[in-house]
């Protein structure tokens, strides 16, 4: 089922999450210990990240370096068809620019399609930790709207060999990304909103955000949307803090802000276990205000520790 339809059939406020592959060489079971207990609270579909190559530098017999590109977490596809195989549950695999050409793309898109997988969320994808900016694929895509045309061709049925004058269509429930306090490269709020009416113009189904942790942000973002006539869903994407370091570490990564508030309750703490707690705690109430302000599903970033989710959506769901 489409996530829309999910959306759509819901007679309440949906839970569901947002996983990271195992790294490269660790079982699958490490994934469904994350997973099992989250299912508590019937996700009607799972995000799975995709993560792009790095480069690693290794000797040579020479004495010179040898540039590598290698994959730390891969196998997005397969796990979204083990997942769904297991729980019976949707899965939105994320497709991103970087790292794949075009054909690739195509590629994982017909994989998709070929397993009945027909939910996908759209992003361009971060820049290789080793460059200051983001590069595509020579062959690929520079923004997430290029790669969205290409998956909507192909709901079309067109292909990007064009002697395939029938090709089967795909069936593809687009999600893109919304950035309640902006994406850091837009130069400001305005233009990013632009940006993104733009994919919901070019066919985007539903809009995912970027965490946050001042709801007003949010409240201020769909409104903004509403008034530009972007009318399709937009699902809160939240994020517990477990640790006193993430205070800083997740503003630097993900470009937002902590609120006064949390950040001083935060580091008023003495261990990671009571930041926990208080990272919980101001979760739960941002869902509270959320489900009361009406939003279609709460969308937890798991990032591979499922009991601070678990812990939250007890108190909720």
């Amino acid at each position: 089922m489409k996530v829309t339809e999910h959306l759509k059939n819901a007679k309440k406020t949906l839970f569901s999450i947002e996983i990271l592959p195992p790294l490269k060489g660790d079982s699958i079971e490490s994934l469904y210990k994350h997973i099992d207990p989250l299912m508590e609270f019937n996700p009607p579909f799972i995000d799975v990240t995709y993560h792009r190559e790095e480069y690693v530098y290794k000797n040579r017999e020479n004495g010179l370096l040898e540039k590598k590109a290698t994959k730390k977490r891969p196998g997005t596809v397969g796990i979204c068809a083990a997942i769904k195989s297991k729980y019976d549950v949707d899965t939105v695999p994320h497709i991103i620019c970087g790292g794949f050409t075009k054909e690739e793309t195509e590629n994982a898109l017909i994989d998709l399609n070929f397993l009945g997988i027909n939910n996908v969320l759209i992003i361009r994808g971060d820049a290789i930790k080793t460059e200051a900016r983001f590069v595509p694929d020579p062959e690929g895509h520079n923004y997430a709207v290029d790669l969205l045309a290409q998956v909507i061709s192909m709901n079309k049925g067109q292909y990007l060999d064009d002697e395939l004058l029938n090709a089967h269509p795909t069936n593809f429930c687009i999600g893109v990304a919304g950035y309640p306090e902006k994406h850091f490269e837009a130069p400001n709020l305005k233009t990013d909103i632009r940006y993104l009416k733009e994919k919901v113009a070019r066919g985007a189904d539903y809009i995912v955000t970027q965490m946050f942790y001042d709801n007003q942000k949010y409240f201020e973002f769909v409104e903004t949307c509403r008034s530009e006539g972007i009318d399709i869903p937009i699902i809160p994407g939240l994020k517990p803090i477990t640790t006193i370091r993430q205070v800083t570490r997740l503003p630097s990564i993900f470009h937002i802000d902590i609120p006064e508030d949390l950040s001083d309750e935060i580091e008023a703490c003495k261990n990671n276990a009571q930041a926990k707690q208080v990272g919980v705690e101001w979760c739960i109430q941002q869902s509270k205000e959320l489900i009361e302000y009406g939003v279609p599903c709460l969308h937890y970033y798991s990032m591979g520790k499922a009991e601070p989710v678990y812990n939250i959506a007890k108190e909720l769901f």
